[in-house]
């Protein structure tokens, strides 16, 4: 099968580079003549330094390299038996590409979006025919991540998902089926992440570094809120929280912190700026953590019943599996442990009363406890 790229910014190189590897003939265009040299410039300094590491031998580069076509025009997808798009997240560019790829490509050709935010029901309704079309989302870099979520819209064939599905399977990928619903598993069930350190910073219980002690050596995750919010970019984290706010109704447990927006308007991004939650300029000190383990436990353990219950009412919400919600959480951002696997372990009547104490000190909906936590003894994973 041949498989078709549009965008050649980092996203869609990445996907062409990830199905060159599995074998597949690959073109990837852009309507930017310069931004396909790059591409093509940085996938060849690539694939040198993976020679040099022993990744790859010369020629099995070189033939990885030689799968890829570089075209300018969407003419080329003609012969395509799938079309992956990977391009501005803006609902009417994209619906405008896809309309006029209808008319290119053949009848069976798989048509399909990257968007980590936009409706995959209303990317489909962009051509006639709907049935041929589904959301694959990759996480970047595309090559090295393993999580794949695949995410049907109403009008996708049944045949078309599980074509889909196997196909990413093949490329060596962890894959998950995931209901249209904004922020998929991922970006939506982590939000408590960021969102409760936030709250915990603005309440005036423990900095940043102490929050960040907290959860990586006490609950063993890699990095932490803030550490991570600055890696990702305060602007960044900050639109996709707004993004998920906004798409759920507002509802108050996905609401923006302050602290963040205040930040993203100061410049303050984060590794990118020079300065964010923390200062990385030349010769500044790290702030030290308070490393009181009954402190930390205490940050820790709030977090964590957020996460916990965000990943509950995503179950109970029918958006994926058990399975595929940890499988998404420990592959797609390297979580220590699934999150519901981690309730077996606490003890679901424990995570319980742990939110509904939450939820009687502040009053707040955010708090509500998951009609899936209290109808359940243990999650079947």
């Amino acid at each position: 099968m041949t498989v078709g790229v549009i965008g050649s910014g980092t996203m869609g190189s990445g996907i062409a580079q990830l199905a060159a590897t599995a074998n597949h003939e690959v073109k990837l265009f852009d309507a930017n003549q310069s931004a396909l040299e790059n591409s093509k410039q940085k996938l060849e300094k690539l694939m040198a330094r993976l020679v040099e590491k022993g990744k790859y031998s010369e020629e099995e580069a070189k033939e990885i390299q030689g799968r890829i076509s570089y075209v300018g025009s969407l003419d080329d997808f003609s012969d395509c038996g799938i079309v992956i798009e990977a391009i501005i997240e803006d609902l009417g560019i994209k619906s405008k590409v896809f309309a006029e790829l209808e008319s290119v490509v053949s009848g069976d050709c798989i048509i399909a979006s990257n968007t980590s935010s936009l409706s995959i029901t209303s990317l489909a309704a962009s051509i006639s025919d709907s049935n041929r079309f589904i959301g694959i989302h990759f996480f970047n870099p595309a090559p090295l991540m393993k999580l794949v979520e695949v995410i049907p819209a109403i009008q996708t064939d049944s045949k078309v998902l599980e074509e889909t599905k196997s196909l990413i399977a093949s490329w060596g990928k962890v894959v998950v089926q995931v209901k249209d619903t904004p922020g998929f598993i991922v970006n939506k069930v982590a939000r408590p992440f960021y969102g409760e350190a936030l709250r915990i910073y603005e309440e005036g219980i423990a900095d940043p570094a102490t929050i960040d002690w907290a959860m990586k050596e006490l609950g063993g995750f890699r990095m932490g809120p803030f550490e991570l919010m600055d890696f990702i970019g305060n602007d960044v984290n900050y639109a996709v929280t707004e993004s998920v706010f906004k798409a759920f109704y507002y509802d108050g447990r996905y609401k923006p912190a302050f602290a963040q927006k205040r930040l993203a308007e100061a410049g303050y991004l984060g590794r990118k700026s020079g300065r964010g939650y923390y200062n990385y300029a030349e010769g500044a000190e790290m702030p030290k953590p308070n490393t009181d383990k009954a402190f930390g436990q205490k940050i820790l353990d709030r977090i964590l019943l957020m996460l916990i219950n965000e990943a509950a009412d995503t179950l109970h919400l029918g958006i994926a599996t058990a399975k595929d919600i940890d499988l998404a959480m420990t592959n797609g951002v390297n979580y220590p442990k699934g999150l519901l696997a981690w309730a077996n372990e606490i003890g679901i009547e424990k995570v319980v009363k742990g939110l509904d104490e939450l939820f009687d000190e502040y009053h707040e909906e955010r708090y509500r406890c998951s009609p899936a936590l209290r109808k359940l003894s243990k999650f079947e994973i």
